[in-house]
């Protein structure tokens, strides 16, 4: 029996990078059956101008118009793209602040979240927290599909690389990527490790390997040493000789004084990814 993903829901802001994730959700709702919804969320101008609502007049009536103006723009784009062959997608905004929190609730009740690296070049991404991905993915415990700011290259999810780490984190990703492990043409398997033996995994009673042949997926495995400093830039350059279109994750990071802090190697996939990420907290 495959896996199913049913409910998808992409993050649109007024950047044209919204368009990718668009092209992307509905490709996987296409391929799955899925229902797909699209929220606008960003954050209102005055945020970032102290005291302009209380100050009133022409300031808080021009940020509202800016606000507006954006809002309509991405509706635009959105109609415009609902025109081409696809899946259909459902249109709403987002209403509560801050937008992190606001759009954290809302992905409770997605099987898989469609979101973006954030795009310093784009002066419309703006009005999205930097650390928007990372953030609800924390937040909403559910897992996210994350496109780069270059767009995928090609349809997501023929040639798979999943990122094994023995951890909840990663079993997460591995779980919620499986309709998608289930359909690829290749899986490949790349995990670092200098306490276990190269024939551990296959020996042990359960494991990933296991694991997926359960879900009737069949993985190539690549069984490196020691884990180094630089995994990130590692796993990136491995998933490229790959030739890969997806890689799949866990997402790490710690909680620290009210933010919560990306560790090193998902910090470096989330600001130099060159594929999509699939991740999960």
């Amino acid at each position: 029996m495959t896996s199913a993903i049913r409910q998808l829901l992409v993050h649109l802001d007024a950047s044209s990078r919204g368009v990718a994730r668009l092209q992307v959700a509905r490709q996987l709702a296409q391929g799955h059956g899925a229902a797909l919804h699209a929220l606008y969320a960003v954050t209102p101008s005055f945020v970032g101008v102290p005291y302009a609502l209380e100050g009133g007049g022409n300031l808080a009536v021009e940020m509202q118009a800016i606000d507006d103006e954006r809002r309509i723009r991405a509706r635009m784009t959105f109609d415009e793209a609902m025109k081409k062959p696809g899946a259909p997608a459902v249109w709403s905004d987002l209403t509560e602040f801050p937008v992190i929190g606001g759009f954290a609730r809302q992905a409770l009740y997605a099987d898989l979240m469609v979101l973006g690296q954030h795009d310093f070049s784009a002066r419309e991404a703006a009005d999205v927290p930097l650390d928007f991905a990372e953030e609800v993915i924390a937040a909403s415990g559910k897992p996210a599909l994350v496109i780069p700011s270059v767009g995928a290259q090609r349809d997501v999810g023929a040639t798979v690389v999943i990122a094994w780490k023995e951890t909840p984190q990663a079993a997460r990703a591995v779980a919620a990527a499986m309709p998608l492990l289930q359909r690829a043409r290749r899986v490949h398997v790349v995990t670092w490790s200098s306490a276990l033996p190269d024939n551990a995994v296959a020996s042990s009673p359960l494991g990933l390997e296991t694991f997926l042949r359960a879900h009737h997926v069949e993985a190539t495995w690549h069984r490196y040493g020691e884990e180094p400093s630089h995994l990130g830039e590692l796993l990136l350059s491995t998933a490229f000789d790959l030739d890969a279109d997806l890689l799949v994750m866990g997402c790490y990071g710690h909680s620290r004084a009210r933010e919560w802090v990306l560790g090193g190697m998902s910090r470096t996939i989330l600001q130099s990814m060159t594929l999509p990420v699939l991740m999960a907290h």
